[in-house]
């Protein structure tokens, strides 16, 4: 518009700039675990563009909390059924990348998912992978440092270390 402001409706991959124009946009994760053989358990899925090792997160979604979407994203991403912590773990940044249109900045508010069941079908499965890593593997399969710190911060959060 003449005014500087867009008539796009407000979020999802359309309303996203180049970075050097973009601010940085909020997406919430879920750090989906469990115990197994008295240890805690992270499960990592592959992102769709590149095959590297994240969590499931995603944008806002209207009519849901933040935790809410985090679970929803598990499940659409991963087949993930579970118990989602209404309390964040923590926060992490990275650069979400747009193909040939650049990149936008994001930060995710990151919250604990204790895995229930994994389904077979789920909306995303033929787009990624799923593997349970320890979560000191699982920090050092993913690139960004903070969710590195979050992982290995984890089973003292879940008072299980």
């Amino acid at each position: 518009m003449a005014d500087g402001t867009s008539d796009r409706p407000a979020g999802g991959d359309a309303d996203l700039f180049a970075a050097s124009a973009a601010p940085t946009r909020t997406q919430y994760g879920a750090l989906c675990w469990r115990m197994h053989r008295g240890k805690v358990e992270v499960l990592l899925i592959t992102s769709r563009d590149t095959g590297r090792w994240v969590i499931p997160k995603g944008w806002p979604i209207a009519g849901l909390s933040p935790f809410e979407t985090a679970a929803r994203e598990a499940w659409e991403e991963a087949g993930v059924e579970g118990d989602v912590a209404g309390q964040d773990l923590g926060v992490f940044d990275y650069e979400k990348s747009l193909g040939h249109k650049g990149s936008v900045p994001c930060s995710v508010q990151v919250f604990g998912l204790r895995v229930a069941e994994l389904k077979g079908k789920f909306p995303e499965r033929k787009e990624r992978r799923r593997k349970w890593f320890d979560f000191e593997k699982a920090a050092r399969k993913v690139a960004e440092p903070e969710l590195r710190a979050l992982l290995l911060a984890l089973p003292n959060r879940l008072s299980v270390a």
